[in-house]
């Protein structure tokens, strides 16, 4: 259970704030999510918080 950010991201930074794990860190292009670390909020939020903040949707199930 974790999500991915797609080659899509514009680096925005928009979802890297909303991570209640720290899963997500900029790389040398575009966002990533640590798998080891993406909850998908669960325990946190009724649903992942770094979805509905994305302008582009580039933030999917892996």
């Amino acid at each position: 259970m974790a999500l991915t950010i797609t080659d899509d991201c514009i680096n925005c930074a928009a979802c890297e704030p909303e991570c209640p794990n720290d899963a997500i860190s900029q790389d040398s292009l575009i966002f990533v999510i640590d798998p080891a670390k993406c909850t998908e909020c669960e325990g946190f939020f009724d649903e992942p918080q770094c979805v509905p903040v994305c302008p582009v949707e580039c933030i999917v199930k892996a």
